[in-house]
């Protein structure tokens, strides 16, 4: 293909190439497909005004939404599924949709709507990523959205209250990952020895549920106890995308890890500055606006005035 192909995405931390799943997927295909995409990371000189990505862009198309960059990339001729039997294909769609249905609302909510989780690590890192002033907007925008899909999918009766919400989604989750643990078994991949479209989600998925590091780890710790899964993560991090992420070492990823926390102090306290400032209009009395008061000359200065204005 004459056209480069750009994918914008979200960049990444803790040993991972992204922390958005989303981006992640869109990565992981493009490495098993050999599709040679240019990766353009979202940083805090972004323009922007939401965070609908990742977007890939050539010179005539703009494709955006994981399953279409995909299909893209599959009329480019760059198809990881080429090997795949017809069966194999009706079982790729069936667990990406699992994923979705089962995994994602758990993976939202472990980013975007547990409190700690969210002001600790998932707001300060997105907010690092953009500029002022979205840098305190759109990471609530975010997690309002995360939250209003979980609650559109998952929120129907019995399930009204979000605590139960919450308890049915993990329980979903961890049923997940079991399934996905028992279907790779010892295998490398999901269809034998050859990554495909569904090692795609599932590495999209997983890896940043795995590596990002978290106060709260409910999903986190029933992750790590199945050993296939992590080692399927780790596998592809290595064999895929060791070049790109340029070997943090111990020493440096705690330095990233005390700028985080920096961040993270530093994000909160504008925040709180700007609800304070906020309430603090809302609250003070609105008084109407105060005329001057008109100055009236004497007949005696009118005409001084007007002589003055006539002289040389």
């Amino acid at each position: 293909m004459a056209a480069p192909l750009e994918l914008r995405c979200w960049g990444g931390g803790w040993g991972l190439p992204s922390v958005h799943s989303d981006s992640l997927v869109v990565m992981a295909y493009a490495k098993f497909s050999g599709a040679p995409l240019k990766v353009n990371v979202i940083d805090n000189t972004w323009r922007g005004s939401r965070g609908d990505v990742p977007v890939l862009t050539t010179e005539d198309s703009i494709v955006s939404q994981p399953a279409k960059i995909l299909n893209f990339l599959r009329k480019q001729k760059y198809n990881a599924d080429y090997e795949l039997s017809a069966k194999q294909g009706a079982d790729t769609l069936a667990y990406i949709a699992l994923l979705e249905e089962k995994l994602l609302p758990a993976v939202l909510h472990t980013f975007w709507v547990e409190s700690d989780n969210y002001f600790t690590v998932t707001k300060p890192w997105f907010a690092s990523r953009m500029p002022f002033p979205l840098s305190l907007i759109l990471p609530g925008r975010m997690s309002k959205g995360a939250l209003n899909r979980i609650l559109l999918t998952r929120g129907e009766p019995p399930l009204y209250h979000l605590r139960d919400v919450e308890a049915q989604i993990y329980r979903d989750a961890k049923e997940c990952l079991n399934l996905l643990s028992n279907r790779l078994g010892t295998s490398q991949f999901f269809f034998g020895d050859t990554p495909s479209t569904l090692d795609a989600y599932v590495f999209g998925f997983l890896a940043p549920l795995y590596k990002v590091r978290f106060p709260k780890v409910q999903l986190q710790e029933h992750l790590k106890q199945l050993s296939n899964l992590c080692r399927f993560c780790d596998d592809i991090l290595n064999s895929y995308f060791r070049l790109s992420l340029g070997g943090i070492s111990p020493a440096g990823q705690e330095t990233v890890d005390a700028n985080l926390q920096k961040l993270t102090q530093l994000v909160n306290k504008e925040s709180n500055l700007i609800e304070k400032m906020d309430d603090n209009l809302r609250q003070s009395p609105q008084l109407p606006p105060r005329k001057l008061p008109t100055l009236k000359l004497t007949p005696a200065e009118e005409e001084s005035n007007s002589s003055q204005r006539l002289s040389p």
